[in-house]
């Protein structure tokens, strides 16, 4: 079964959501460092690891958090996606050491992204 593995919270003011979201709720947040304006959230720890997750400038205001969904092929869940009726909404995105994301609509108009591990990803 597909899990909730990681979401990510749109904002107009990164660096106010950082420190609203790390007072609030005492999550470490921190700046990437690949020159993009992306924030990783880490909301627990070893003992209760949590779910991960990121602070990004609003892309869309309809959907200002985005929950991503860890699956097993990324093309082969796109194309699913588009066979029952949603959308792809963005090509496929490498992240380095980790694999990679996509992000899609559902036919209600909810975005959502799909997430495939892969540690060799450039």
């Amino acid at each position: 079964m597909a899990n909730v593995i990681h979401f990510e919270i749109g904002v107009d003011d990164p660096e106010a959501a950082v420190t609203f979201y790390s007072q609030v709720f005492g999550w470490k947040i921190e700046k990437v460092d690949d020159g993009s304006d992306y924030w990783y959230i880490t909301t627990g720890d070893e003992e209760d690891p949590g779910i991960t997750g990121g602070i990004v400038s609003r892309f869309d205001e309809w959907n200002p958090t985005i929950n991503t969904i860890e699956v097993p092929s990324l093309d082969a869940c796109a194309k699913k996606v588009t066979e029952v009726g949603g959308k792809v909404l963005a090509p496929k995105i490498s992240i380095p050491g980790s694999g990679y994301v996509q992000y899609c609509q559902d036919p209600e108009g909810n975005a959502f992204g799909i997430m495939e591990y892969d540690e060799s990803a450039e």
